[in-house]
């Protein structure tokens, strides 16, 4: 905990001023990020950091391995679909991204077996990716290839699943609305962003 007052100590000394008259004026006049991102909560893959962006530009939602469940308005307490329906029908944002990310233990977890003390919420949560994991297999993914391929499949199956929020479709058709899947490298810091024929490149 002393490492971070340190670092909030540092902040107040050079960020805060920086940044000062921005956070103001979106103290003053609210938020009007660039674009959304569902991303992971990993320690190692920030947003923020990858796209180097300052305060106010970034919307962002972070759960275990950036998963999107499918639309269910059952009253249920979504997190994740909370924020996207903030951030798409109240903020407005015109771009929506799904950021997976190399080394995910989340999807690790789902193809080589869940640790005894991550299956009250993580196991359950994660089986949202099953679907992710059958491709991978059922295209004939080498082992030591699985966790990779299924990083990828993830992004593809949480853009599927934001396409199931009807008010996402609708902007995404009439165009006031894009969505993107990227995959951030963390060992040689390469995003990926998959291309209209399923693939993906290095940016």
């Amino acid at each position: 905990m002393d490492r971070l007052l340190d670092g909030y100590q540092r902040f107040r000394a050079g960020g805060w001023t920086d940044h000062r008259e921005r956070l103001q004026a979106l103290a003053d006049e609210g938020q009007k990020p660039l674009a959304m991102i569902v991303a992971c909560s990993d320690s190692r893959a920030d947003p923020a950091m990858v796209f180097d962006t300052a305060p106010g530009e970034l919307f962002v939602v972070r759960n275990v391995a950036n998963l999107v469940p499918p639309y269910t308005p059952d009253g249920g307490l979504r997190g994740t679909s909370a924020a996207l329906e903030f951030g798409i029908r109240v903020l407005e944002v015109p771009d929506l991204i799904v950021m997976g990310h190399q080394r995910c233990g989340g999807v690790h977890s789902l193809v080589h077996g869940f640790p005894e003390r991550a299956q009250d919420f993580v196991e359950p949560w994660m089986r949202l990716a099953q679907p992710a994991v059958d491709a991978a297999r059922a295209a004939g993914t080498p082992e030591d290839l699985i966790d990779d391929v299924c990083e990828h499949e993830t992004v593809k199956l949480s853009l599927k699943n934001l396409r199931t929020f009807p008010w996402i479709a609708q902007r995404e058709a009439d165009g006031r609305l894009r969505l993107h899947g990227f995959r951030f490298g963390i060992a040689d810091g390469v995003l990926e962003r998959l291309e209209a024929d399923g693939t993906f490149a290095a940016v």
